[in-house]
């Protein structure tokens, strides 16, 4: 540990007492004079003429000295001496994680099996991001539902209880009817627009292909790219079956223009697996400076202050004791 003063620029106020009695008086005090009956005959006689008087305290060189050495002192307690350690440095690892679920009305569709019943995707889904949520230790997280239109669920934050319990209160069609990809990922891009973080991973899951966007999903994807953003795209269903409008080549368009994978996901077992795939990204780590130990020493100074005033009282009393018996 180092010694460090906290506030140096209190000994500039060192000078203060003599500031203070160059333009504010001492004080002076009367003294009672004797007077008697030929107290005026005798002034006259002696050609004096009475008047006030007043007499100024004075102190000796000790007094002075210990008075001053006192009062450096306490500017010393007033500048808060201290010891300081080394700072603790953490690391700490985090990314910027955005999911976007498709919730339109297709996600109903009960095709999926969990656990030997037939589920619909959309509580599979909820299961499994549930699980993957809670791994998220140290990641910052926001959910985006979107259907006909993309809404924000959770803002980015660390608290990722908040982003479970959002989740658990969707349901399938809240969003609208149709299925608008690139309008969630326009979404996405601006809430990581004010991110600070350099990874920011967006997650976007659908069993559909785009309807009806204001920006088509690939023009997305090149602002996401613009934005240092990786999207991972997860296709949910069986593609080329009757019935399925899953567009994987677009997905894996989006995937490739900013660097991240296209995972094609029939199952909930699938989708497990994409989830611990993408538990192994490369994480993002940093050192933050979270705080340095210190040691106050301000009292140190103000009982040394405090015991040599009460000294040089006891000193002044004594000697007045002892005065006052030679006298006698």
């Amino acid at each position: 540990m180092t010694f460090e003063i906290a506030h140096i620029w209190v000994f500039a106020l060192f000078p203060l007492p003599l500031i203070i009695t160059k333009f504010f008086p001492p004080l002076r005090k009367r003294r009672s004079a004797l007077l008697f009956s030929a107290f005026y005959q005798i002034a006259e006689a002696l050609g004096e003429k009475p008047g006030s008087s007043a007499w100024i305290s004075r102190r000796n060189w000790v007094n002075w000295v210990l008075l001053w050495l006192v009062w450096f002192i306490l500017l010393g307690s007033l500048s808060h001496p201290q010891l300081v350690g080394e700072p603790e440095m953490t690391v700490k690892i985090s990314r910027s994680f955005i999911i976007a679920v498709d919730i339109s009305f297709s996600m109903d569709t009960r095709d999926w099996v969990m656990e030997g019943e037939r589920v619909s995707r959309w509580e599979a889904v909820k299961h499994l991001m549930n699980d993957f949520i809670e791994r998220r230790h140290g990641d910052r997280m926001g959910l985006i539902f979107f259907g006909t239109n993309a809404y924000l669920q959770a803002p980015l934050t660390p608290e990722l209880n908040v982003v479970q319990w959002q989740l658990g209160e969707t349901e399938v069609g809240m969003a609208g009817q149709m299925t608008g990809i690139g309008n969630a990922i326009g979404y996405a891009v601006k809430m990581f627009q004010v991110d600070t973080l350099e990874q920011k991973v967006l997650l976007l899951l659908t069993d559909g292909v785009d309807s009806g966007s204001d920006v088509s999903p690939l023009d997305a994807a090149n602002l996401a790219k613009v934005d240092s953003v990786t999207i991972y795209t997860l296709g949910i269903g069986e593609p080329y079956v009757p019935g399925t409008d899953l567009d994987e080549r677009t997905l894996k368009e989006m995937a490739e223009v900013t660097g991240g994978s296209y995972f094609s996901v029939i199952d909930p077992e699938q989708l497990e697996a994409v989830y611990t795939t993408i538990d192994r990204l490369e994480p993002l780590e940093w050192e933050e400076e979270q705080y340095k130990p210190t040691v106050s020493l301000y009292h140190y100074p103000l009982a040394v202050a405090l015991v040599l005033i009460l000294v040089h009282q006891l000193l002044m009393a004594l000697i007045r004791l002892i005065s006052t018996f030679n006298k006698y």
